[in-house]
């Protein structure tokens, strides 16, 4: 997976499937979706991304990664990447 940030153009693009051909793609409020011939999500663009997530959407690049795996899932903690609007930390789940 390959996270890109066009400050130009102010897009951000999140590229699921390297270099796997866009058969159609789908726009719906700002958020482009691009599909392969056989309906896989190749990637997905946020149009006017700094008005949509954040000013700087190059800090987005500080990211949560979780992983799935046979034996469970394995997470990050919530608290160090999600806070509430006043500023406290976000629940747990």
């Amino acid at each position: 997976m390959k996270l890109e940030y066009d400050a130009v153009h102010d897009l951000l693009n999140i590229e699921f499937l390297k270099n796997v051909a866009i058969d159609d793609s789908v726009e719906l409020d700002g958020v482009v979706i691009d599909y392969a011939k056989d309906k896989r999500i190749v990637a997905i663009e946020v149009l006017d991304a700094s008005k949509r997530t954040t000013r700087k959407p190059l800090d987005l690049t500080k990211l949560a990664v979780v992983k799935s795996s046979s034996a469970g899932t394995v997470r990050e903690n919530a608290e160090k990447y999600a806070k509430r609007r006043n500023g406290k930390p976000a629940p747990r789940r």
